[in-house]
């Protein structure tokens, strides 16, 4: 992934993004075409958790390394919007907003007690609250799942919210984002300016 210099997140923004979502991409090198794998997940404040069925394939290929994808926060910016004051609209350049953050881990397959943790994890981040039981409960299914640990060694952070334009374009793109309702985008646009005018 390139990562410009003002596109680069710091270690608390891409953990702060990571905890915050809540699906991501596994992906499995191979000999040959990586297995990729959508999945919901949770971020225990230094690993990855996800669990997997046996049959799937990632787990016939998975070794000690894989990379975690996570993205989101997406908005399209049209060429319009690029331009203010006396700018042709017409010569804007249209781009993309977005925080992605690509993580190269180790992996740990999970069964038994370290299994169940993760379950246990993984309904706290999604079911907080519930009366959901244990995952102990389903003692008979177990077997057919096993949980992973994916622990980061290097990290690519990106925040791609114009960094690279003044605070007037900013500004400009930040009211077109509130306007057709991408708030998302749009908190991440003002918290990224207010980082570069700190």
């Amino acid at each position: 992934m390139l990562v410009h210099p003002w596109d680069a997140g710091s270690d608390d923004e891409w953990r702060a993004f990571v905890a915050a979502q809540t699906v991501g991409t596994l992906v499995v090198p191979t000999d040959d075409l990586p297995v990729v794998v959508p999945t919901h997940y949770a971020w225990d404040g230094t690993s990855v958790l996800v669990h997997l069925a046996r049959p799937n394939p990632a787990l016939k290929v998975l070794g000690d390394r894989a990379l975690f994808s996570v993205h989101g926060d997406w908005a399209y910016v049209p060429a319009a919007w690029k331009a203010i004051g006396d700018e042709d609209p017409a010569l804007g350049i249209p781009t993309s907003y977005y925080a992605a953050v690509t993580l190269t881990c180790t992996v740990e397959v999970l069964e038994g007690e370290q299994l169940l943790e993760v379950l246990r994890t993984m309904l706290a981040r999604f079911e907080p609250g519930s009366e959901v039981a244990d995952p102990s409960a389903h003692e008979r299914r177990l077997p057919g799942i096993k949980g992973i640990r994916l622990t980061p060694v290097d990290v690519q952070a990106k925040f791609k919210y114009g960094g690279n334009v003044d605070d007037d374009h900013r500004a400009h793109v930040a009211e077109r984002l509130r306007e057709t309702g991408q708030d998302q985008a749009l908190a991440q646009l003002e918290r990224r300016a207010g980082i570069m005018q700190a």
